[in-house]
């Protein structure tokens, strides 16, 4: 690709501020853009971040075009940061606090209204202070762009409504700073899509402007189809978020910019069975934790299934999901096959805390490992001592009493407390609110409840998981690797990083038509099954035929054997490395060319 040879802004509210899939988009690509542009590449992005200084290096003394910028825009009192990110590639970052007073926000307010007829929410404050930010981001763009001297070209890439009011002005008062925006989703499309059904059907009718006053996001959707209208390049995501763009936004995007990953960061160097086996033992400790209390079932024929993201019970799938969970529960019992499944679903809900049952068992597990140590030890050495030191008897010697009274006892007592009559919970957690909740009440309806007769046994995980989690005590990556299969049969996703993760760490995943990421796939010439990623059919198709596309598909799965599993997985990382960004980025490059043209 050829190099750009200007300056190169890429703005969003989550830069240096993980809040969803754009820190991962953004993250992930900066060595590939380091590589690609070096330091005429810049991130703009907001100084809101707890614990932010831990990421930063502060650039001091530098005397380039970005300094003088910065320290013009700190004289004026605002409180701006300049700095390397540190993370992979170590790009530059400008941050800037939204916090200015209600005087400076009525004005942007009106300015606004004003000039573009974006209506005022005072009760917004989410709205507010994105205007606010937006609005000082705008102030730090026009200093940039004096710095470079009259004539000079930049681009601005702005990232979702949040980020990209500033190419309202930019257009009517700077046009050598060129722009692009990029919607990831747009706002009234996921609203529509959580709360009507046949959503992709019912697209070309709707009224965008009377949706949006309903739902009380009409600033930000007005905000959204402006800036695809004042942008010098608009894209998007994938083919189905474009179709959304043509109908909620008013304007078809120019190009699409599909989303990667740094492939080289999760590929396992050829270790995929290796991880995959070190981390499925600790989800083999959790599960028997977990459910061994109850009953027991073989951990050489379990397989782990999960699910994950931010809690939209349809938009994500979890309605499928459960459905054919049930329908696989109730075949594999028929064909009386010899295999268990776990399935966790993993996302965020308000909890009170963990169940102390669940947190007990765990420990109570830990209490029987130490047991077991300690009489290892003892024996251990006690048979040694009784080999070395016999004349003629080559017999092994009673083991049970080289042990201790005392660790007798314990043994007894421990596992004594730890059984338990009760079936395995379904949840991990003590919900906030578990009678109205959706997956709960949907598993309730199934009959889900873990039954020793189950053969799909389901752990329902309102957390996001990390590394401090006591009951896993690995962070999510590595959860994933553990796993045998990822599913995300999604209605309304317009990209999808979670089967890209899997398949990156070897792990086979569902993800669907209505997904970008699954549309994507279907329309590669390689891929599918073979490699790992089975596209569920969801377009067109009726919700049951898709429950049941769906649980065929678990079933055959289920039904593979050891030895296919694991050629899968090695196909599966092999075809995640087309993802990687550096495969990915010429089409950014056509949206920066098609901006300067």
């Amino acid at each position: 690709m050829p190099k750009l040879n200007v300056p190169l802004i890429e703005c969003s509210w989550e830069v240096c501020n993980q809040i969803g899939g754009i820190y991962t988009v953004l993250r992930s690509k900066v060595p590939a853009m380091i590589e690609q542009y070096g330091d005429d590449y810049t991130l703009l992005g907001p100084l809101v971040a707890k614990g932010i200084d831990a990421e930063l290096e502060d650039i001091h003394d530098a005397d380039d075009a970005i300094a003088r910028a910065v320290k013009l825009l700190q004289k004026e009192g605002l409180e701006v940061r300049y700095a390397r990110w540190l993370v992979t590639g170590r790009p530059k970052v400008v941050l800037i606090k939204p916090d200015l007073g209600a005087e400076k926000l009525a004005q942007y307010q009106e300015h606004y209204q004003k000039l573009y007829g974006i209506e005022k929410d005072p009760k917004n404050d989410l709205l507010n202070e994105m205007i606010v930010w937006s609005r000082l981001n705008y102030r730090f763009l026009e200093a940039l762009n004096k710095e470079l001297g009259n004539g000079a070209k930049m681009i601005a890439h702005f990232h979702e409504w949040m980020a990209s009011l500033p190419i309202l002005d930019l257009n009517k008062n700077h046009p050598d700073i060129r722009t692009v925006f990029t919607t990831h989703a747009t706002l009234l499309g996921r609203y529509l899509a959580s709360n009507y059904a046949s959503f992709y059907k019912r697209l070309p009718s709707y009224d965008w402007e009377k949706e949006a006053r309903h739902f009380g996001i009409l600033p930000m959707v007005q905000i959204e189809r402006l800036s695809a209208k004042y942008s010098n390049c608009f894209s998007t995501v994938s083919e189905i978020t474009a179709k959304e763009c043509k109908y909620l936004l008013g304007k078809e995007p120019e190009l699409i910019t599909p989303n990667g990953l740094n492939i080289k960061r999760y590929v396992a160097m050829h270790e995929v069975q290796v991880k995959h086996q070190e981390f499925k033992d600790v989800l083999h400790d959790f599960t028997i934790g977990h459910f061994f209390p109850s009953y027991h079932f073989d951990l050489d024929r379990t397989l782990y299934f999960f699910t994950s993201g931010r809690y939209e019970f349809s938009n994500k799938g979890y309605d499928v999901t459960l459905r054919a969970l049930a329908l696989l529960n109730e075949r594999m019992k028929q064909e009386k096959l010899d295999v268990t499944v776990v399935m966790f679903f993993v996302t965020n809900k308000e909890t009170w805390s963990i169940n102390p049952k669940v947190l007990q068992s765990n420990g109570v597990l830990r209490e029987i490992q130490k047991c077991v140590g300690e009489i290892q030890k003892q024996i251990g050495k006690r048979l040694y001592e009784s080999a070395v030191g016999s004349d003629d008897d080559h017999r092994l010697p009673d083991t049970s009493a080289m042990v201790d009274d005392y660790w007798k006892l314990r043994y007894r007592r421990t596992i004594q407390s730890w059984k338990s009559d009760e079936w395995p919970y379904i949840t991990t957690h003590n919900l906030k609110d578990d009678q109205n909740d959706d997956i709960l009440n949907e598993m309730r309806a199934k009959k889900l409840f873990n039954s020793p007769k189950d053969k799909v046994k389901v752990v329902y995980h309102p957390e996001f998981i990390n590394s401090t989690n006591p009951l896993f005590g690995i962070d999510y990556g590595n959860f994933v690797r553990g796993c045998h299969l990822g599913i995300f049969p999604s209605y309304y996703e317009p990209w999808g990083y979670t089967p890209l993760e899997c398949i990156a760490r070897g792990v086979a995943t569902v993800t669907s038509d209505l997904s970008g990421f699954g549309n994507y796939v279907s329309a590669q010439d390689t891929g599918g099954v073979d490699h790992g990623v089975h596209v569920l059919r969801r377009e067109g198709r009726t919700e049951s035929q898709s429950i049941e596309d769906l649980a065929n598909y678990l079933l055959d799965f289920v039904k593979l054997s050891r030895r296919y599993r694991i050629i899968q997985r090695n196909r599966a990382e092999d075809f995640s490395e087309r993802f990687d960004w550096k495969q990915l980025l010429p089409e950014y490059e056509k949206a920066y060319q098609k901006a300067l043209a």
